[in-house]
């Protein structure tokens, strides 16, 4: 996998600058609900915010996270910066950690914006310490991610990531390998289905591995609604996960705003002397 990346750096990064990247007539393309995010950017400009709540078994406990927030914004031609917002976990039955996550920026860079054909992208990021430990661990966590996908026509697609997570110098575990690979199709153009594996392995420890299945529907070209169901497949796993989602894109953000300084410059001033 590696090597598929390297090669497809190479072979597109080149043509990244010259190619047109997500524009803001394109539907709305989210990160959510399956864990491999989207391999291309928001259109500049846009801002979209996709949300959830998700419940699971694990280890004995039934568990309730939500909402996983992430909000998006383009800031540049194939440029994106994000952001996870803390997201509340609590166990609803059993014993557990509660307490809300870390804040979470990074930034995302569209390498091969070539729609239709091969997609592929790089997040930087990193989970600040401002939840709670139990929950999230402890010191600055970052993160670097490489979401790619394949168009395999008739709307089929094949989708996947590869994540390294690092942690502090005091954790046991120095850095987490993340792999996942799913298969989407379209259905009349506004729902998808996938079916999607996700690998967990840390360096040191345990390798925890799922199944996860789910889609999505668009209402519109800016708002889609979705759920997910996961299946653990080893005892590190949890049990199953179930979720719900919600997402919006506003076109404009940037461009209002930019608007709105232009016509104040416009605004004849009065001048006003102190003393």
């Amino acid at each position: 996998m590696a090597a598929l990346v390297a090669a497809s750096v190479a072979s597109f990064g080149s043509s990244a600058v010259a190619a047109e990247c997500t524009r803001a007539d394109t539907p709305i393309e989210t990160d959510r609900p399956d864990v491999t995010n989207s391999s291309i950017v928001v259109p500049v400009g846009s801002l979209q915010n996709e949300n959830g709540i998700d419940t699971s078994r694990d280890h004995g406990a039934n568990i309730f996270n939500g909402t996983n927030s992430r909000w998006r914004l383009g800031f540049a031609p194939c440029l994106e910066v994000l952001v996870d917002l803390p997201t509340y976990v609590t166990p609803l039955r059993g014993a557990g950690p509660s307490g809300f996550s870390d804040v979470a920026p990074a930034v995302k860079w569209q390498l091969s914006p070539l729609p239709g054909k091969f997609d592929l992208s790089i997040t930087a990021g990193a989970a600040l310490p401002t939840g709670a430990i139990a929950v999230s661990g402890p010191g600055v966590q970052p993160y670097l991610q490489i979401p790619w996908s394949i168009a395999l026509g008739e709307g089929w697609a094949l989708n996947g990531m590869e994540t390294n997570f690092f942690t502090p110098a005091a954790s046991d575990a120095k850095f987490t390998y993340q792999s996942t690979l799913a298969i989407e199709k379209e259905i009349a153009e506004r729902s998808f289905l996938f079916l999607e594996y996700v690998g967990n392995f840390p360096a040191h420890g345990r390798n925890s591995q799922f199944i996860n299945s789910g889609g999505g529907y668009r209402i519109d070209d800016h708002h889609q609604v979705d759920f997910h169901v996961g299946i653990g497949l080893d005892r590190n796993a949890p049990n199953y996960i179930f979720g719900l989602g919600y997402s919006l894109r506003i076109e404009g953000v940037l461009q209002r705003d930019r608007g709105a300084m232009h016509a104040l410059e416009a605004t004849p001033r009065v001048d006003l002397v102190t003393k």
